[in-house]
């Protein structure tokens, strides 16, 4: 949590170069990963047992957004988050919007409609996505997109391709479904990233800006707890323990390590695009704890060699961008 945080603004520049802070922030990203990959699991077991996914979406950032507030408040940081959010409303509602709300409402819709194993294997497009949409946010050296850096998120992507060969031969209506959903979520964060990103600049840190992407994503989360609420009742005890342990882990832990990840190698677009692919890791992670937690079946040869190939192409992304 402390390296999270450790960024103040105007500092980061000093981590951009060398390739300590390359390495740094792969390794930040990767542990961001372990922690994200709960949500993974925790969504499908609470779909399984029956809790609405516009609880389990709103109610982890609504449990997550008074912990910030608090994090930010005992570092005296809440001044520049309201005169940020004042001085582009508009803004930063969108883009928050974007960034949290069309990311992880998705995610929860599709562990209603697929396993979580299908969710976290697909939700690896992120990565490309990532890198694809660069040129039409940037019109620096930002905006190139890097060839060794699609080279290597087409080899992570081929290692998610053989994890799904090897979970299910198959999809069914509802997994497509919940493929469907997860596609828009992929879409979703590393645009609305790089937009919050930009608003913050070098002004608001990693938990600043989370405090404000929090605030202004709120009347998002609000008007899906209400529709949770029409469509489902209250949200049951299983339910308001299992989004705050999300709440938690995913919410605050994960999210402020990859935010942070992502802020230290912002304007180095290979860099950017490394810490973006960790997130296949969440693949590995969700594999080997889901058959422990939820009892499914194991991951099958095929899966294993996907498995192997996600973990090849962090691998070369870490090593390569040690160069750039």
């Amino acid at each position: 949590m402390g390296l999270a945080g450790s960024d103040p603004p105007g500092g980061a520049g000093a981590a951009f170069g060398g390739n300590g802070a390359a390495a740094a922030s792969i390794g930040l990203a990767v542990l961001g990963a372990l922690f994200f990959s709960a949500s993974f699991i925790a969504n499908r077991v609470m779909a399984v047992d029956g809790g609405a996914w516009e609880w389990s979406a709103s109610l982890r950032f609504l449990y997550s957004l008074p912990i910030f507030f608090v994090i930010v408040a005992a570092r005296g940081g809440t001044g520049p988050v309201l005169r940020a959010l004042r001085a582009r409303p508009w803004q930063w509602t969108v883009w928050s919007t974007v960034g949290f709300g069309l990311f992880y409402a998705p995610l929860c819709l599709a562990a209603d409609l697929a396993p979580g194993w299908t969710v976290a294997a697909t939700w690896q497009v992120t990565i490309v996505c990532g890198v694809l949409l660069a040129p039409l946010l940037y019109d620096d050296e930002r905006g190139a997109i890097p060839v060794r850096g699609l080279a290597l998120s087409a080899l992570i992507l081929a290692g998610v391709f053989l994890t799904q060969l090897g979970g299910h031969g198959s999809l069914s209506w509802g997994m497509a479904g919940g493929v469907a959903v997860v596609l828009v979520a992929a879409v979703a964060y590393p645009l609305g990233n790089r937009r919050t990103m930009e608003l913050a600049g070098a002004g608001l840190d990693t938990f600043q800006r989370l405090l404000a992407m929090s605030i202004a994503s709120l009347p998002f989360w609000l008007a899906v707890g209400v529709l949770g609420a029409v469509r489902a009742g209250p949200p049951p005890s299983g339910q308001l323990t299992g989004t705050a342990l999300v709440a938690v882990s995913s919410g605050v832990i994960a999210t402020s390590l990859f935010f942070a990840a992502t802020h230290r190698v912002r304007r180095h677009p290979f860099r950017l695009a490394a810490v973006e692919a960790t997130q296949a890791a969440e693949v590995v992670f969700v594999a080997l704890l889901e058959p422990v937690i939820t009892s499914s079946a194991a991951p099958g040869a095929w899966s294993w060699t996907g498995i192997a190939a996600i973990c090849a192409g962090v691998v070369l992304y870490a090593f390569a961008g040690r160069t750039r």
